[in-house]
């Protein structure tokens, strides 16, 4: 085959985000995912893309509000480029305020989310009504953000794909052997091999189950309340989710904490009770030692990066961490924070 500017290694989604944005870019990609593309967590159902609480901001808050601020621009030109929508929408977010001390910190956090969000979203303390799409709220009042997104998971990897085909970008499905610079964006297993490689664990997996319900709720905010995220998707489903499990003894299988889950979620929201499931799901999900995503250079492999640990939030960060690591790697310009730097993983640096 002719050769490439950039090998990335994993066909999930910060493997095909980065691979998308290094298109844009000119670059001539190679995509090699050795199971299938999103085979592990992006593969999941929910596609919840949430924002965190508008206070005690941080360098991974500011950098997940530019990744949300970018979506939808950045799943537009997907769609258009490959004809394969992902089913993103900016459907905000409504989630319970279960007591009075809760209510006040809600309240407080207005004005806050208004400078925070630079006025591109709201953070609103509103009325419950009793409508049949409410969770129900002790105190009468609900929390409304209109910064919250979703997508579909796995119609979103499809819409990379479809993308990355338009743009001449080559993916292989198979044991393959990466040529020149590489990036290395493998999931949960890469974390494993990094633990292995460094002599310390930079990362661990997380179990998370999820579950699909037919019922259509396409146009209506997201939910939040039980610590479930119920997510309406345009495709007329409902995804619940998720647990997150630090033992299991099969990554890929559903049990009775699911059940637990659809149990929870129907308690929260009576119009759900008759929806019938029709898909379960159970996987393995990445997170880095600092819980933000790892971004950077390989330390002591040269011409090798490494983009891992989007554990509940890579769909949301994808579009900016494809646009960091893209900077890195094809412009030599590194403005990763320092609480992503593949280093502030390590204990002891320069391993």
């Amino acid at each position: 085959m002719a050769r490439v500017d950039l090998t990335v290694m994993g066909g999930g989604i910060f493997g095909l985000s980065c691979a998308w944005e290094a298109t844009r870019r000119g670059a001539r990609i190679r995509v090699i995912e050795r199971h299938g593309i999103g085979a592990g967590s992006s593969g999941g159902l929910v596609g919840a893309l949430a924002p965190h609480v508008p206070e005690n901001w941080n360098a991974k808050k500011q950098f997940q509000l530019e990744s949300l601020l970018m979506a939808p621009d950045w799943w537009a030109e997907i769609a258009a480029t490959g004809g394969v929508d992902a089913g993103y929408l900016r459907s905000g977010r409504l989630q319970p305020v279960p007591d009075d001390r809760a209510l006040a910190n809600a309240r407080a956090r207005v004005d806050e989310a208004r400078a925070l969000w630079q006025h591109h979203a709201d953070w609103r303390v509103i009325p419950a009504t009793g409508a049949a799409w409410e969770p129900h709220s002790p105190t009468g009042w609900l929390i409304h953000d209109t910064l919250t997104a979703r997508l579909s998971p796995r119609r979103a990897a499809e819409a990379l794909v479809a993308a990355l085909r338009a743009r001449g970008a080559v993916i292989d499905i198979g044991d393959h052997t990466p040529d020149g610079p590489t990036l290395w964006a493998t999931g949960h297993q890469g974390l494993m091999d990094l633990n292995a490689r460094f002599g310390q664990p930079v990362g661990v997996g997380v179990k998370g189950q999820a579950l699909l319900l037919q019922h259509d709720a396409r146009d209506l905010p997201q939910l939040f309340a039980d610590a479930l995220h119920i997510v309406p998707h345009a495709d007329g489903t409902t995804a619940i989710g998720s647990t997150s499990e630090n033992t299991w003894s099969d990554p890929a299988a559903t049990d009775a904490q699911l059940d637990d889950i659809l149990t929870r979620a129907r308690a929260a929201l009576p119009v759900l009770r008759e929806a019938p499931v029709i898909d379960r799901w159970a996987g393995i999900r990445p997170r880095a030692r600092t819980r933000a995503p790892m971004l950077g250079a390989w330390p002591d492999r040269a011409g090798h990066y490494i983009a891992n640990g989007g554990f509940k939030i890579g769909f949301g960060m994808a579009p900016k961490v494809a646009q960091t690591m893209a900077d890195l790697i094809l412009d030599g310009r590194d403005t990763i924070p320092a609480a992503f730097r593949v280093e502030a993983n390590l204990q002891a640096r320069g391993r």
